[in-house]
């Protein structure tokens, strides 16, 4: 049986405490970079954010950035490029992928 490992990775099941836990980061923190929009947890019916492994890289990678000096205006815009870098690949591979009658 074969797993995919992205899967799990992108589960939004860890809450706020877990995640502060797992980072060393403060819940205030991990709020505000949520403000920034640096990172996107799903929430519960109750409000309740929930975080995934992914984002758990994600805000280490933020953090060592804010620790290098950058500011989270350009994290920010890094982020945006590399999704716009991201969005367009896959798009292309996609085009290939219907010329080719390839999937995944």
């Amino acid at each position: 049986m074969s797993v995919d490992k992205s899967s799990y990775k992108d589960k939004k099941v860890m809450s706020i405490g877990i995640i502060s836990e797992l980072t060393g980061l403060s819940e205030r923190k991990i709020r505000y970079y949520e403000e920034r929009k640096l990172i996107f947890p799903e929430r519960t019916g109750k409000g309740t954010r929930k975080y995934s492994f992914s984002d758990v890289e994600r805000l280490m990678e933020i953090a060592d950035q804010i620790e290098d000096g950058v500011q989270t205006y350009e994290i920010k815009k890094e982020l945006t490029k590399k999704q716009q870098r991201d969005e367009r690949n896959k798009m292309i591979r996609g085009q290939i992928n219907a010329q080719f009658n390839m999937r995944n």
